[in-house]
């Protein structure tokens, strides 16, 4: 089972190179258009330029018709044309504060002096921010969007021009459509999460219910027959160990009842439990086993269900048990923080790899020749699902062991007449 999610790693690690290729080509793809775009308008300008040049000093013969509707034809651009001395001599295309009374500098052109103080005030700074702290004749030869114009015989303008509006949106308009793609994306895979936890819940909810129904009959019927074997005369020794297995069988019908619906949960000194659940293991383990517990001088109280409770117990036990292939030691460490209580089971096993820290807890994920890969799966359902809690591997090391921490929140009598309970 460790292959199938061991796969679904390089799967997604394939998926996400994949998605950052394309994300990529993508971004190169319309960066490239909107390069395109940029010199079209800077050639554009280049032209325009060249026609306000000559009609500056057209003389009677030059088709003046002709230079201004090349002028005319610039109604996207937003350009400037400024003296040597920096001031600015008209202007198109720049969506102004405030409207003019007779006409608006945002499609046509217009004297600078026409325009209102709090105009004026946004096209200064418009260029200052624009050409900063360089001279125009600086500018004019490495700066695109800077362009000297000779107007008449050592007299020169200058023409400072920006990115069209839809240069500008363009030039968004890859990234705006990536953030819409990676939203749309979160929802679809949170769907599918959702839809995938919802349905791996119902299963853990019909096999639970499922197993607990069909121990129940050969539960009773045993019962019966140990009865039957007391009243017969058998050794005693042995109806009482029968009897200890019906009660375990009994125990785990029980258990299996109580996954899917909302287990009872009372308060529980954490050091009284814990040491109660490992007194079923200490008979049933090897022998070459050192299980070892460290509690905490004050028992804290936290809410459980018992039954539940044991079996997260068990099962950590077992897991470090054949993790340590019958032979080593067993730590259990209790204590508390603040708000909570934590549980630590530390063996001296083969470890984990880091990569499986989080897979372990994978329905079907086993490292071991024979099992299902269940066991820390219900475990993490119990703990986080029904106790509010959490458990997460700790640390590991291959070839040293592994050490598994559970978090539960802590409850804090109230020490009054009524004796209630509360978390904290």
């Amino acid at each position: 089972m460790a292959s199938i999610y061991e796969r679904q790693r390089i799967g997604k690690y394939v998926f996400l190179t994949v998605s950052i290729v394309a994300i990529v080509v993508f971004l190169l793809i319309s960066n490239s258009l909107v390069k395109q775009l940029a010199n079209q308008e800077r050639e554009r300008m280049k032209i325009w330029a060249k026609a306000t040049e000559r009609l500056a000093s057209a003389d009677a013969s030059a088709d003046v018709d002709f230079l201004l509707d090349i002028i005319a034809q610039n109604n996207s651009i937003p350009v400037m044309v400024i003296d040597s001395e920096g001031h600015i001599l008209d202007f198109r295309n720049f969506k102004l504060p405030e409207e003019q009374e007779e006409m608006e500098g945002e499609s046509v052109g217009m004297g600078f002096d026409m325009l209102s103080d709090k105009n004026r005030q946004f096209l200064e700074k418009r260029l200052h921010s624009g050409i900063g702290e360089s001279s125009l004749e600086e500018l004019a030869g490495r700066n695109p969007h800077v362009i000297r114009v000779e107007v008449m015989p050592e007299f020169y303008q200058y023409i400072y021009y920006e990115d069209s509006i839809l240069l500008r949106r363009l030039s968004l308009y890859p990234y705006i459509q990536l953030g819409v793609m990676a939203i749309l994306t979160l929802i679809i895979c949170s769907a599918v999460l959702v839809s995938k936890r919802a349905e791996q819940n119902r299963v853990w909810v019909g096999l639970s219910k499922e197993t607990a129904h069909q121990l129940g009959t050969p539960i009773s019927s045993l019962m019966a027959w140990s009865e039957y074997l007391a009243l017969t005369g058998t050794d005693p020794e042995v109806t009482k160990e029968i009897d200890k297995d019906v009660r375990r069988l009994s125990t785990i019908a029980e258990r299996f009842s109580k996954i899917g619906s909302n287990p009872e949960l009372q308060l529980e000194y954490l050091n009284d439990r814990v040491g109660s659940s490992l007194e079923y293991m200490r008979s049933r383990i090897s022998g070459k086993v050192e299980l070892r517990l460290h509690l905490s001088d004050d028992d804290h109280a936290t809410m459980l269900s018992g039954a539940l409770f044991e079996w997260v117990m068990e099962n950590l036990t077992k897991n470090a048990v054949d993790a340590m292939e019958g032979a080593g030691k067993i730590d259990i460490t209790t204590g508390a923080e603040k708000d909570r209580v934590w549980i630590e089971i530390k063996d001296t096993g083969k470890g984990i790899a880091k990569k499986n820290f989080k897979n372990v807890f994978n329905p079907g994920f086993t490292t071991k020749k024979r099992g299902w890969g269940l066991g820390l799966t219900l475990v993490k359902r119990i703990i986080e699902e029904y106790h509010g809690g959490r458990i997460f591997v700790k640390e590991s090391e291959p070839g040293k062991g592994t050490t598994f921490r559970i978090e539960l929140p802590k409850a804090e009598q109230i020490k009054d007449k009524t004796k209630k309970f509360k978390f904290i």
